[in-house]
């Protein structure tokens, strides 16, 4: 054997304890999580493991067999962990991630460069919406995220977008309680009936909507959506204007009404007070006349001379404090 034959010999067998053995071992981060495949096909947990999937009941009842991926088998994190050569290791970071919700992964340039999602309401506006989604990987769907569709973010984004569009078009604010209605003085989107107004006023409701429609996309494709923040609606910048004119003019309408309500309510209180001041005089008056009544009824129950003797002694104290007496004489 020649020394060329020897060194490619030597060199091989170096470039395969390297690539094959040093290199393979691997660790795990702490907000990782990694799936192994052998031959191309990841482990996969029993069966029974997936019959207990708490997101599948948000899928609709034809959805379900569609979306049924198996569990795979999570390697924690930790290491060194060793694979062989026919094995290949999928790291996915499990960690929570921002994103604005108007960012096309496949067209950065749209919507207005990633800034602004463009929604038409039921009235035909065309609104702006700016916000952010908070969203992170299911440990429990790594099927899904990895294998089951090409680029889950962008399907998420794209199923999350179409949701809000959709309530968007049909947005109806929610029906106020008669008791507040009455008691209340109407607001301005209420009278107007803008749907822009109604989606402002009500964004922590669209907010919620959207978290649960969203519910769902754990099972389709391996992401979990934390929350949903839409911050801003824009309207056309006319539209804009003239809702300001209106508003305005609602405002003052409701300031009228409120000060015509106090006033009304101020009154209506002096008058109640007024009632139990002149309640309370009567009452203050009638209660001498009262006792006075009782007493005279004990004393004739005493007997016909008792009650003649305080008829006179009440008369003669009257004398002394008149000045003048007119007595009447008999004829």
């Amino acid at each position: 054997m020649t020394a060329i034959s020897f060194g490619i010999i030597v060199g091989f067998i170096g470039w395969f304890l390297v690539r094959y053995i040093l290199l393979s071992f691997y660790t795990v981060d702490q907000n990782e999580r990694a799936v192994k495949t052998i031959f191309g096909r990841a482990e996969r947990l029993p069966i029974a493991a997936n019959s207990e999937d708490p997101f599948v009941e948000y899928l609709r009842p034809d959805e379900r067999e569609r979306y049924k991926y198996p569990q795979l088998r999570v390697i924690p994190p930790g290491g060194p962990y060793f694979k062989w050569p026919w094995e290949r290791i999928y790291k996915v970071s499990i960690a929570t991630q921002t994103m604005n919700m108007a960012l096309d992964l496949e067209q950065p340039q749209a919507n207005h460069g990633g800034s602004i999602l463009e929604a038409v309401t039921k009235d035909q506006l065309n609104v702006g919406l700016k916000g952010q989604i908070r969203y992170r990987v299911s440990e429990q769907h790594l099927y899904a995220y990895l294998f089951g569709v090409k680029t889950p973010v962008v399907h998420v984004m794209g199923y999350f977008i179409s949701i809000l569009r959709e309530r968007i078009a049909n947005f109806e604010a929610p029906a106020q309680l008669a008791g507040s209605a009455a008691s209340q003085p109407m607001d301005a989107s209420a009278v107007s009936g803008v749907s822009i107004n109604d989606l402002r006023k009500n964004l922590r409701d669209l907010n919620e909507h959207m978290d649960r429609e969203c519910l769902s996309s754990p099972a389709r494709y391996g992401i979990i959506l934390d929350a949903s923040l839409i911050t801003e609606i824009d309207a056309p910048t006319d539209v804009e204007s003239a809702m300001a004119a209106i508003n305005t003019a609602h405002n003052h309408v409701s300031s009228d009404i409120s000060l015509a309500q106090a006033s009304a309510d101020q009154k209506i209180v002096q008058s109640k007070r007024a009632v139990e001041i002149e309640t309370l005089k009567a009452q203050a008056e009638v209660e001498p006349l009262l006792a006075l009544a009782e007493q005279l009824h004990v004393l004739k129950e005493r007997g016909p001379e008792v009650l003649k003797s305080y008829l006179r002694n009440v008369r003669l104290k009257l004398f002394r404090q008149a000045n003048q007496v007119v007595l009447e004489v008999d004829q």
